[in-house]
């Protein structure tokens, strides 16, 4: 269960909802292939460990800091493995219109979340992780496994799935703490990744 949840980063990137959901609808219509999706999913990885690092270097607050922490460490390990898997599968990424845009949309949110500070900083940076991590879901679902050909990519990311639910329910709760509500996740594992 744990390397299932340690992968489920492969798709998810907190910094570019908008572009990524745009993209949805694009790519459902353009069917990516295996090469395209591989790309997809390290770039996400990428764009996602750049959210995280900034959100370390801007944020003071210790949920956000454990949030953007474990999203780093995640990712990290995660690039690792997708380029295992393309290795393995010996398939060479493809960059195509979504991985250019997740790249493009994720430097913009960068950009947008630099001039914020404090609890606005904050509140931007979880409630994007919030929202993109719903895309993503319905991404997984609506586009990269109906399109996905190679068994081996598919049934990482039917494994991926479970993960994606468990980093939206993590970014919900650190959303409510932030609003000064409580919340009954809090002390409970959300989707540890952590290293085998």
């Amino acid at each position: 269960m744990r390397q299932t949840l340690y992968v489920a980063a492969l798709i998810v990137s907190a910094t570019s909802l908008v572009a990524f959901a745009e993209d949805t609808n694009t790519a459902a219509a353009a069917a990516p292939t295996d090469p395209e999706i591989a790309h997809i999913a390290v770039t996400a990885n990428q764009v996602d460990i750049d959210a995280g690092k900034a959100a370390l270097k801007k944020t003071q607050n210790a949920k956000v800091k454990e949030f953007a922490k474990r999203m780093i460490d995640d990712h990290t390990s995660v690039i690792k493995q997708a380029t295992d898997l393309v290795k393995k599968l010996k398939v060479t990424p493809k960059d195509n219109a979504t991985s250019k845009s997740l790249k493009s949309g994720g430097d913009a949110k960068k950009k947008e979340l630099a001039k914020l500070k404090g609890a606005e900083f904050d509140k931007a940076y979880i409630d994007n992780e919030v929202a993109y991590h719903q895309a993503v879901i319905d991404a997984v679902d609506k586009v990269l496994l109906p399109n996905a050909q190679n068994a081996d990519l598919k049934g990482l990311l039917e494994k991926v799935r479970p993960a994606l639910v468990a980093h939206l329910e993590h970014a919900k709760t650190v959303q409510t703490e932030l609003a000064g509500g409580s919340s009954s996740m809090s002390g409970m594992d959300h989707g540890d990744m952590g290293k085998k």
